[in-house]
């Protein structure tokens, strides 16, 4: 089982926006960019990420690239998505009402028939 422990690091949203931008900016190709971190097919996908949706990784929203600004049609879609989930919430503290008055009726129903029991047999 002795062998050399592993020197494997791990490149966190930082480095890979740095590698990204080293082959979007500087235009150096992926294999040179590519180092012990970061293995070049790893490389290939956040660079065609970037280039589609603007973040090369998945824990980084794409605002931050920007500089923290968002397009019209982000800012519309956000303020929808938020509206939604208002209504989804208060639709949540409904149902859970709901579900709490439920288990009361059933516990007061169960506590009277339980009653009703030790009278008609007593």
């Amino acid at each position: 089982m002795g062998g050399k422990a592993s020197t494997k690091r791990i490149c966190d949203a930082e480095c890979r926006e740095g590698a990204v931008r080293i082959v979007t900016e500087i235009g150096k190709p992926v294999p040179e960019v590519a180092d012990d971190p970061i293995r070049p097919g790893a490389l290939h996908g956040w660079v065609s990420r970037a280039r589609c949706d603007g973040s090369p990784s998945s824990d980084r929203p794409v605002g931050e690239l920007s500089g923290g600004r968002l397009r019209e049609g982000e800012r519309a879609e956000l303020e929808w998505l938020w509206v939604e989930a208002r209504a989804r919430d208060e639709r949540f503290r409904r149902r859970e009402m709901e579900r709490d008055v439920c288990k009361r009726f059933v516990v007061l129903w169960v506590r009277q028939l339980r009653a009703h029991r030790a009278v008609v047999v007593g």
